[in-house]
C-alpha cells in the first residue's frame, strides 16, 4: 500500500470518527435534550421553606410536599428590585398563593368602594342642673326688655347702657357654649328656662356631654342625640344638639357639648346620669373593612389581590373610623380588592419570604 492510499484510509477514518461522536452527542440535529425537573419538597404553608427530603416543616410542624423546582419556582413571588418596589413597605414582599392553599387558609377579599359613612360618637353625660346658665339667660332677656323699655326715651346713654348691657350678656352665653342662634332662639322666648332647674312632664330637658378633644372636628350643632339612662333599660329617648363649648375643661381635657331632649314622662331628672350617643354623618367616602386594616403602630398596611393568588402589601393613610370601615386617605383606588380574611398569615409569609431573600437564603435548606 503506498503513501497515497494509507492517506485516504485515515482521512475516511477520521471521518467516520467524528460522525459516530457527532451522533452519540446529546446537541444532535439542532435538538437540546429537556433537563431533568429536581424534586423538592415544601411546606403548604410556608412554600418558601424548602428541602431536598421528606420531613416536618420546622416552622409549623405541617408535612412537607413533594413539587419540582421549576413548580416550586412558579408559586414563588419573584423578588427583584422591580417588583411593586412603588408601593412596597419595607420588609415585606408579595406573594403567590394556589387556590388549594387559598382555601385552606380561608382568604377572602373585598372591594374597595365609595360608602356614605356614618360615626358614632359615645360619652358620658348627665342631665345639667345649671343655675349658672340659667341666670346667664334670664340677664339677657332681661337687657332685651330693657332696651325695649328705653327704645322712646330721648337720652341717648339710656340706648348706650342697654345695648352694652345686651353685648355683655351676649358675650357670657357665648363663652358659656352657646351659639348665636341659639341664644337668638332663647331670647324670642317668654317663659324662662326653668328645665335647667327642674324636671318637669312635657318639658325638654338639657343634657351636657363630655367628649374628647379629638373628636371635637366631628360633633356639631344640629346632630341627633339618643340618651339612655338606667332608670329605664332598653329605652332611648332622642334629641338634637343645640352648642358645643368653645374651650376644653383644663383638668378633664374634654369638652362639653349641650343637648335638649324631650321628655315626655317626666323621666330624666336633673343630675341624673345618661349614657350619650350622638351620631355623625361623614359624608361619602373611600373605605375599606377595619378587618383588612394591619396596625404596626406606626403603619397601617394591607394586601391588595393584583392577580388571581397574587398577594402585594400595601402601605396606606386612614382617616375616620366608622361602621367597621376606615374612610381612606391615600394608598387605594376605588375598584381595587383587598384581602379581609387570613391578611395575618399572608403578612407571616410576606415577611419570612422578604427576610430570607434579604438574607441571600435560597430554595434548599
Amino acid at each position: 500500500m503506498n503513501i497515497k492510499k494509507i492517506a485516504a484510509v485515515l482521512i475516511l477514518a477520521g471521518l467516520a470518527a467524528a460522525g459516530f461522536y457527532a451522533w452519540k452527542s446529546p446537541r444532535h440535529a439542532g435538538h437540546e435534550t429537556a433537563p431533568v425537573n429536581k424534586i423538592i419538597y415544601h411546606c403548604p404553608m410556608h412554600p418558601t421553606y424548602t428541602s431536598d427530603k421528606p420531613g416536618d416543616c420546622p416552622i409549623c410542624g405541617m408535612k412537607l410536599v413533594q413539587v419540582t423546582e421549576d413548580q416550586h419556582e412558579a408559586a414563588t413571588p419573584e423578588t427583584g428590585p422591580d417588583a411593586g418596589a412603588a408601593e412596597m413597605p419595607a420588609g415585606r414582599v408579595p406573594i403567590v398563593l394556589s387556590q388549594e392553599r387559598q382555601q385552606l387558609i380561608g382568604v377572602r377579599t373585598a372591594t374597595v368602594t365609595l360608602r356614605n359613612l356614618e360615626t358614632l360618637v359615645r360619652a358620658s353625660g348627665r342631665v345639667a342642673y345649671d343655675p349658672d346658665l340659667y341666670n346667664a339667660i334670664v340677664e339677657h332677656i332681661e337687657a332685651l326688655k330693657a332696651k325695649e323699655a328705653v327704645k322712646e326715651s330721648p337720652l341717648p346713654d339710656s340706648h348706650e347702657r342697654s345695648a352694652a348691657l345686651i353685648r355683655s350678656s351676649a358675650l357670657r352665653l357665648r363663652q358659656m357654649g352657646l351659639s348665636q342662634e341659639q341664644i337668638d332662639r332663647l331670647s324670642r322666648k317668654t317663659k324662662n328656662p326653668t328645665n335647667l332647674l327642674l324636671g318637669e312632664n312635657n318639658e325638654s330637658m338639657w343634657v351636657y356631654a363630655q367628649i374628647y378633644a379629638y373628636e371635637a372636628g366631628l360633633v356639631k350643632s344640629g346632630q341627633m342625640m339618643e340618651v339612655t339612662s338606667s332608670a329605664d333599660p332598653g329605652r332611648t329617648l332622642r334629641g338634637k344638639v343645640v352648642a358645643v363649648d368653645t374651650r376644653l375643661d383644663p383638668e378633664t381635657r374634654t369638652l362639653r357639648v349641650r343637648g335638649e331632649i324631650p321628655n315626655p314622662e317626666g323621666l330624666l331628672k336633673p343630675e341624673m346620669f345618661v349614657d350619650v350617643v350622638i351620631r355623625v354623618d361623614l359624608g361619602e367616602k373611600l373605605a375599606v373593612p377595619k378587618e383588612a386594616v394591619l396596625d404596626s403602630g406606626t403603619r397601617k398596611i394591607l394586601f391588595v389581590e393584583e392577580t388571581p393568588g397574587r398577594y402585594a402589601p400595601r402601605e396606606i393613610q386612614v382617616g375616620r373610623e366608622a361602621e367597621g370601615h376606615y374612610e381612606i386617605i391615600a394608598g387605594l383606588k376605588a375598584g381595587e380588592k383587598v384581602v379581609v380574611s387570613a391578611n395575618f398569615f399572608i403578612d407571616s409569609e410576606s415577611r419570612l419570604k422578604s427576610s430570607l431573600s434579604q438574607s441571600g437564603a435560597g430554595h434548599s435548606h
